[in-house]
């Protein structure tokens, strides 16, 4: 049997872009994560442990989020990469970040990059 859990709407605020400013004024952000495992035990026994914690999804998400690069592809490699070592029972896994008022020569309400296997 096949589950979802959707986190979404993780809002933090960090300092990505290949822009000078942005690394000193930083900006809005949002990751959403959505994993495909199997969770039939944690329901059956109402256990944490059996299950992927929410909670440890979002301190990856903020920890990664927290080191500075200048593209948010990297740090959706870095998200991704430490949920999957992490959690080893995820059959899916889809990333999304998404980067709020990108400074393009343009109106641009926000840019984002998507990571899924």
């Amino acid at each position: 049997m096949i589950h979802t859990i959707n986190i979404e709407g993780i809002k933090l605020y960090a300092f990505h872009g290949c822009l000078e400013e942005e690394a000193k004024i930083g900006g809005n952000y949002q990751v959403d994560v959505y994993l495909e495992t199997n969770f039939s035990e944690a329901a059956k026994n109402d256990d944490l442990t059996k299950t992927i914690d929410y909670c440890a999804v979002y301190e990856i998400c903020k920890s990664e989020m927290s080191i500075r690069s200048k593209l948010i592809e990297q740090v959706g490699e870095r998200i991704f990469s430490k949920l999957r070592t992490q959690f080893p029972t995820i059959i899916k896994l889809h990333v999304r970040i998404t980067k709020f008022k990108p400074p393009i020569h343009g109106d641009v309400e926000k840019v984002s990059i998507e990571i899924k296997d």
